[in-house]
């Protein structure tokens, strides 16, 4: 399946609540990992999230009838992918929201695709560079500086905290167009390599967080808060989110189903701002505004062609698995 061959002009009312509830669900994962490491630390909260989701997706596959891959090739391409698009990016996202606010960290991760773009076209050879592209990057690489304040000076933990943030945007950034490279040509359902990638994942986390972190505590030592929140975050934030997710594509068409992009941060901030009383510098809303015209841009929203790589949702066959959030 491919954005050429979804519907263009599907009826609003078919896709738009599933729109609008993925952007919602990504937009929220935020708030729950800032209430997760409040009592976890952030590679054991990683660990138990990547496991519900996991758990959540296996599930959906025998349901499915689906099966995992059986090719060491594409194992060893999603043991990478497993690494830098879900291991490390969670793990960066849970130290970075120690040190600033989930708002913040929802902003952050809506520059993914500034950095999906230079290693696309100069790492993988995937996207070719345009004019209109170059105009997005500018634009959005401004809004980062803008997002930082750099004019204030650097430094101190909240300057560390978006630097993690901006770190684990970078993990996807470099995962989304290898995936896109080394993956997306396998002939196993989105669904198959997507459960193959967080088992990995797992795998990968339950061997380094015992290392890091020590052993994690049982979910029943957890205060019901916490735990509700590590499991609202990986069963429907990293696992069912997905199956929405493919249903956004497969009804209103990849490029439709890409600009959930924009409406995650806003979810972020509104939900952040609601739940935890968090508040924004007034540059920070500002730099996110400008990071996301960059994304426009260089997408191609204003013109007739959008790019096919978006934060989450590739707009290329439905067997690249999606970079979970």
């Amino acid at each position: 399946m491919t954005a050429d061959t979804t519907p263009d002009k599907a009826p609003l009312r078919s896709w738009l609540p599933g729109f609008v509830a993925l952007a919602a669900i990504w937009g929220s994962s935020f708030l729950f990992i800032k209430v997760g490491v409040a009592e976890l630390h952030p590679v054991q909260l990683a660990l138990y999230r990547v496991v519900a989701g996991a758990l959540t997706l296996l599930v959906v596959l025998a349901v499915l009838r689906d099966r995992l891959p059986r090719q060491p090739r594409v194992w060893a391409h999603l043991f990478v992918v497993a690494a830098f698009g879900v291991a490390v990016p969670f793990t960066l996202f849970g130290y970075g929201e120690q040190r600033v606010e989930s708002m913040l960290a929802g902003i952050w991760n809506a520059t993914t695709p500034l950095i999906v773009l230079p290693l696309a076209v100069l790492v993988f050879r995937t996207e070719r560079l345009t004019a209109r592209r170059a105009v997005g990057l500018g634009l959005g690489f401004l809004g980062v500086l803008v997002v930082l304040g750099v004019w204030e000076g650097i430094g101190g933990a909240h300057f560390t905290g978006q630097l993690m943030c901006f770190g684990a945007a970078a993990c996807y950034g470099f995962a989304i167009p290898y995936q896109k490279r080394f993956v997306a040509g396998s002939a196993h359902s989105g669904l198959s390599l997507s459960t193959a990638q967080l088992l990995l994942a797992a795998g990968q986390l339950a061997i380094v967080t015992p290392l890091v972190a020590g052993v994690p505590p049982l979910p029943t030592e957890l205060s019901g808060k916490a735990a509700a929140s590590v499991l609202t975050l990986g069963a429907l934030g990293t696992g069912l989110a997905f199956v929405i997710n493919m249903r956004n594509i497969r009804v209103a068409g990849a490029s439709t189903a890409s600009t959930v992009t924009y409406l995650i941060p806003i979810f972020a901030v509104l939900i952040g701002a609601v739940a935890l009383d968090e508040r924004l510098n007034w540059h920070q809303p500002v730099g996110a505004l400008i990071v996301l015209l960059g994304v426009a841009v260089a997408q191609g929203v204003f013109g007739r062609r959008r790019s096919q790589t978006a934060v989450g949702v590739p707009a290329v066959p439905a067997a690249e698995p999606v970079i979970q959030r």
